[in-house]
């Protein structure tokens, strides 16, 4: 087992890629707290793992208080902690100068504050466990520009920066810090959005499938597994870096 004994926090654990990390963490032996501002979602994941082995905390990542609450709760519950995986994030999407300050401060109060103040106070437990991982979920449009995006791939794109300067901050205390960015994923969250935005399968195939050079949409457990692969001794010597895994949309 890949994560025996070791605890971690998912934020945005409730659905998509996040649940999909919970399930795989505990598949490879570790305990989980699954945060996320959606009670439902987040207690669903809870409820399809072995008993024992996560709880919930409901958490707001951009809100700072909440953060320190989330990450006291996972100590006191499970004694440590060893991961942190940051991956709670709001979808914003629009032109410049159609995006209000409403809109920066959300995309950016969950997508750059939260993963922040996730690590800010995950650090200090991190530190008594003798080292750590960090891992962040970027995005291919932390690399691209995309139509109609400039909201969520500003926020996106800090991500991969912020990161690097915490591998180097953090390096000295046995805590990594790498990044996993997606192609684009069948999660809740997508289909969601397809709904909203009335597009059939054929739209979003031709929209989006054909972009990647497999030429389909990846799935929550594919990304689920490449944080797994971070996130364990495996990586022991990845830090600093991010890690593609797109089905080739950023190869071309």
């Amino acid at each position: 087992m890949r994560l025996k004994n070791k605890v971690a926090i998912i934020t945005g654990g409730g659905s998509g890629i996040g649940r999909a990390t919970c399930q795989r963490f505990v598949e490879e032996g570790a305990r989980v707290v699954v945060a996320d501002v959606n009670q439902k979602g987040g207690k669903e994941t809870v409820a399809l793992l072995p008993k024992g082995k996560a709880i919930f905390v409901k958490a707001d990542v951009s809100q700072e208080d909440q953060v320190k609450r989330l990450i006291k709760k996972a100590a006191q519950t499970f004694g440590k902690l060893d991961i942190l995986v940051n991956n709670a994030a709001a979808f914003v999407f629009g032109r410049v100068e159609d995006t209000t300050l409403e809109d920066w401060n959300r995309v950016l109060g969950t997508n750059v504050l939260g993963p922040a103040w996730c690590v800010k106070h995950a650090v200090p437990e991190m530190k008594k466990a003798g080292g750590g991982a960090i891992v962040t979920i970027g995005s291919i449009s932390s690399f691209i520009a995309q139509p109609d995006y400039v909201p969520y791939n500003t926020s996106k794109s800090a991500l991969i920066n912020m990161t690097r300067c915490l591998a180097m901050d953090l390096a000295q205390f046995n805590i990594r810090a790498n990044v996993v960015c997606p192609g684009v994923i069948r999660t809740p969250t997508l289909i969601r959005l397809i709904d909203e935005w009335k597009m059939t399968p054929e739209d979003i195939q031709r929209e989006w499938g054909n972009y990647h050079l497999l030429k389909r949409l990846g799935e929550p457990r594919e990304i689920a597994n490449a944080v797994l692969f971070l996130a364990s001794d495996e990586a022991s010597f990845v830090t600093g870096t991010h890690l593609m895994v797109d089905g080739g949309y950023t190869a071309h």
